[in-house]
């Protein structure tokens, strides 16, 4: 089962996500240059957002390289202090050949408290055996028993983790998250300014304590995100195998997913990416969510309906011009392609029509109604 978020979100002026020269992304698609917000930027606004560390905090992992820093803290209690010095020497060769004494790995590490614990616990047990040959062990020895059978953290789950640890297996994603592009050509702005010296009119002086500019644009995005509910339930069991869960391991799993699916619905619809927003302060919720629910995995993004630029036209703003061109294109390109989702839902500020889509009054009903969609495996 596929669940598909589309949104269409108008931003004031802001500079969300920025490039390597302080400049907002951008992309050129449709033979025209758009505002752009990175895949990576968006993942990182939901997985930091009050919203889902508020539903989701103790199921949740740290994406770091002081590896050894959490392990000291597992470790505090173990004598000698130099078979702690030694384990934290050891983790720090995870994905690569060169020990640091600080604990640091050269690749950052996406590892829940679960797992780091039992690490420090396997670790601690290996040294017990055998302190003599500690030095020389592989890492690789300890596979069987770690990172088989540990239920993942949930923004692991989701977002997936790539390492080239042999300890830890990698996670595939369950959630697909597309770069947000504008519906409309996006045009370059900036903002000259100046910061005034409070002291200045005292010693009798004139002009700016300093000067400075930064670019800034204002685009209606289109977002889209694609969850496959299986490979949620077998992240979160910690299964490898593509094989469906079953029994009491499935409804455990799906009891933390759906919980997760309604933290990531909330935190997309009102987490804004925090670049400049001291200085914008851009916080503006989208216009329309269209939610789709697929018991077959036929992902489909419609991005393609912005393929022309749009803007405001006559009596209709560029949001307005964006959702019809979004209903329009939806119905068709499902109607070529025999696409048939089980569930079609739509939260909208506008009171345009939507073809073929159930529409909710507010976010509460849109996470209702998909909640018992997922329940009742969109039948």
């Amino acid at each position: 089962m596929l669940i598909e978020i589309h949104m269409l979100q108008n931003h004031a002026p802001s500079n969300l996500n920025r490039d390597d020269t302080g400049s907002p992304k951008e992309a050129h698609f449709g033979g025209v240059l758009r505002a752009r917000i990175s895949s990576q930027c968006l993942k990182r606004s939901i997985r930091q957002s009050e919203l889902f560390r508020e539903e989701l905090g103790d199921r949740l992992a740290t994406r770091t390289r002081r590896l050894g820093q959490r392990l000291r803290d597992e470790l505090q209690n173990v004598q000698p202090a130099t078979a702690v010095d030694e384990i934290v020497t050891k983790a720090s060769i995870l994905g690569s050949d060169k020990p640091d004494p600080g604990g640091n790995t050269r690749q950052l590490m996406f590892l829940s408290d679960a797992e780091v614990t039992q690490l420090a616990a396997a670790l601690q047990a290996a040294w017990t055996k055998n302190p003599k040959g500690f030095s020389s062990m592989k890492l690789a020895d300890l596979e069987k028993e770690l990172g088989q059978t540990l239920p993942r953290s949930v923004d692991v789950a989701l977002f997936g983790r790539m390492t080239t640890s042999a300890v830890f297996p990698d996670v595939p994603a369950a959630l697909q998250v597309a770069h947000a592009i504008s519906t409309g050509k996006v045009e370059k702005q900036y903002d000259y300014y100046t910061g005034v010296d409070d002291l200045v009119q005292e010693a009798e002086e004139v002009g700016a304590g300093m000067i400075g500019d930064v670019e800034f644009n204002s685009a209606t995005y289109y977002k889209y995100f694609c969850l496959d509910w299986e490979q949620l339930l077998r992240n979160l069991a910690g299964k490898r195998d593509k094989k469906n869960l079953e029994g009491p391991e499935r409804a455990e799993a799906e009891v933390v997913a759906r919980q997760c699916l309604e933290a990531v619905l909330r935190a997309a619809a009102l987490t804004t990416p925090t670049g400049k927003q001291n200085t914008f302060a851009a916080h503006n919720p989208p216009d329309a969510i269209l939610v789709e629910v697929k018991k077959r995995r036929l992902p489909t993004s419609y991005a393609n309906a912005f393929l022309r630029p749009r803007g405001p036209k006559g009596d209709m703003d560029v949001v307005d011009e964006s959702i019809l061109a979004l209903a329009q294109y939806a119905p068709n390109l499902k109607k070529t392609y025999s696409i048939k989702p089980e569930l079609s839902l739509l939260l909208s500020t506008r009171d345009h029509a939507f073809p073929d889509s159930e529409r909710v009054g507010n976010l509460d009903q849109l996470a209702e109604r998909l909640q018992a969609a997922v329940s009742l495996g969109a039948a």
